[in-house]
């Protein structure tokens, strides 16, 4: 097994100073900063997007359903895909 060497704090602030693309900002250039959408306002909206799922027009709603065993065992035989084609048997027989 090869053994890996630790890095110390003092090698670790060695090659971040070693490295000429990545110079440490100074304290000036860090009260300059600003937020990148105040930047390129037109760049940043075109790459925002909105978090989780697209919202649905009509969206399933989660209910509780108390069922035979047997009639479980019906639809899991029929492979596992099941709660789906449940749920097309109720829509098939709803009036």
């Amino acid at each position: 097994m090869k053994k890996v060497k630790r890095l110390t704090e003092a090698k670790i602030q060695k090659m971040i100073a070693s490295d000429p693309d990545n110079p440490e900002l100074t304290d000036a250039q860090i009260a300059r900063a600003r937020p990148f959408k105040d930047v390129f306002p037109d760049l940043h909206a075109s790459i925002k997007r909105s978090r989780g799922r697209p919202k649905i027009e009509n969206p399933k709603e989660a209910v509780t359903l108390r069922l035979s065993p047997d009639t479980i065992e019906k639809f899991k035989a029929t492979g596992d895909d099941w709660r789906a084609r449940m749920a097309k048997a109720l829509e098939r027989a709803k009036v």
